[in-house]
C-alpha cells in the first residue's frame, strides 16, 4: 500500500493523529467534518494518479536461429535468347507460395517472388522477396552452386522489414520445372528447400510498418 492510501485509510477510519496536522486551521463544516485534512489527502491521491504513464520498450527481437524446411511453387513468363553455339541466357519472373515446416519456423507460410537471370555459361543470380499476411518482407539474393549432387540455388537473407528486419542467413534448394510453354510460361516448384534465419535486434524494429523494396 503506498503512503497516500495508508493515510486515506486511517484518515476514513478516524485513527489520523492530530499532530499529523498540528498547525493546520481545520475550519468545521454545517455537518461536523474536518476539510483541510480530507482536501489534502484527496489531493495527494489526485496527484498521484495524474502522474503520466510510461510505456515499458518494445520487447527485442528474436536473435535466436530459426532452422526451417519448406516447398516453394511459383508460376512465371520467361523470355529466352541464344548467345552463339549451346550458350543461352534468359530472364524470368516468378511469384507463387512458400509454406514452411519445422518447429522453430519464422512464419507458416509466405507469398513468394522471384526475379532470376540465368547465363547457361556463368550462371544463376536472382532476388527474391517473401511476403506474409501482415505484409512485412524478407529479402534474398540468389545465386547457383555445383555440388556433388547436382546443380543447388543458395538463397542469402539481406535484411528485411517489420518483424523481419535485419534478418541474416542461407537456404538453398534444387528446382524441377513442371511445365515449361512455348509462350515462355513456366511452372515449377522447389526440391529440398531448407534453411536457417535469425533476425538482428533493433530498436526501431518492433512493430515498424511494412515497405516495399
Amino acid at each position: 500500500m503506498t503512503l497516500s492510501a495508508a493515510l486515506l485509510s486511517r484518515f476514513l477510519h478516524g485513527t489520523v493523529s492530530d499532530r499529523s496536522f498540528r498547525g493546520a486551521a481545520r475550519p468545521l463544516g454545517k455537518d461536523g467534518w474536518q476539510r483541510a485534512p480530507l482536501l489534502l489527502v484527496v489531493l495527494m491521491v489526485a496527484g498521484i494518479g495524474a502522474a503520466p504513464s510510461t510505456q515499458a520498450d518494445p520487447a527485442p527481437k528474436d536473435s535466436e536461429w530459426h532452422e526451417f524446411s519448406g516447398t516453394w511453387t511459383a508460376t512465371g513468363s520467361r523470355q529466352v535468347i541464344g548467345l552463339g553455339d549451346d550458350r543461352r541466357a534468359s530472364i524470368a519472373d516468378y511469384s507463387g507460395s512458400l509454406m514452411l515446416y519445422g518447429t522453430s519456423r519464422p512464419a507458416l507460410g509466405f507469398r513468394a517472388e522471384a526475379v532470376v537471370l540465368n547465363d547457361s555459361t556463368t550462371g544463376l543470380i536472382g532476388r527474391a522477396v517473401w511476403t506474409d499476411n501482415t505484409n512485412n518482407h524478407v529479402y534474398s539474393e540468389l545465386r547457383d552452386e555445383t555440388t556433388p549432387t547436382g546443380n543447388r540455388i543458395v538463397g542469402t537473407f539481406v535484411g528485411g522489414s517489420g518483424r523481419y528486419e535485419g534478418a541474416t542467413g542461407t537456404y538453398e534448394f534444387s528446382w524441377r520445372f513442371l511445365l515449361e510453354a512455348e509462350d515462355g510460361t513456366v511452372q515449377g516448384q522447389s526440391v529440398g528447400l531448407s534453411g536457417k534465419v535469425r533476425f538482428a535486434p533493433t530498436q526501431s524494429g518492433a512493430g515498424a510498418g511494412a515497405s516495399e523494396p
